[in-house]
């Protein structure tokens, strides 16, 4: 891929342009959000292996989005506060963007790109929700849902992409982390 995903610009919670390579990591786990999915209590998932592995290089981008049912209709204002006051998160949450369809920002159109396939959970049923429900459309390589993550090394390297209803804090996650910092 000709594209460095450490040097694609986004806009932080502030609006102030920012790229990967900003924050100073050993590892990235970057991940679309939305705070009125059945999958938002993950915020707090998210914020304890922030608040675990940050001091030993973790840094955790989330991207608000808003392609799965409109589940993030707030302003960037909003959802900054919805995050700090819900869930106490301190990590970045950064503005909202278009991560699947018209539109997509350039990041999440490397993401997608450079890694194609997704860690499924063990147990199916979520993706067999939404797959029964219509819901999972576009390219195989496509987001699914909200709360996909992908998690990168610290040269913005692409190592392993996670299916939403993988929990922050699963092994799968963690051990890959752990490899990194």
């Amino acid at each position: 891929m000709s594209t460095n995903i450490n040097e694609i610009k986004f806009k932080d919670g502030k609006g102030l342009d920012k790229t990967i390579k900003d924050f100073d990591a050993k590892a990235y786990l970057v991940v679309n959000v939305a705070s009125k999915c059945g999958l938002t209590p993950q915020y707090e998932g998210l914020q304890k292996l922030y608040s675990e592995y940050k001091d030993k290089g973790l840094e955790i981008l989330a991207f608000p989005a808003n392609e799965f049912l409109q589940q993030e209709p707030g302003t960037n204002e909003e959802i900054q506060n919805f995050c700090s006051m819900e869930y106490n998160v301190t990590f970045p949450v950064n503005e909202k963007i278009v991560v699947k369809g018209e539109g997509q920002h350039p990041l999440y159109q490397a993401l997608t790109e450079g890694k194609k396939e997704a860690v499924r959970n063990d147990k199916p049923d979520f993706e067999q929700l939404l797959t029964s429900k219509g819901l999972i459309s576009g390219q195989a390589h496509d987001i699914h849902w909200n709360f996909e993550k992908f998690l990168l090394n610290e040269n913005g390297e692409i190592v392993e992409r996670y299916f939403p209803d993988i929990d922050p804090r699963d092994e799968k996650i963690t051990s890959k982390i752990k490899e990194l910092i």
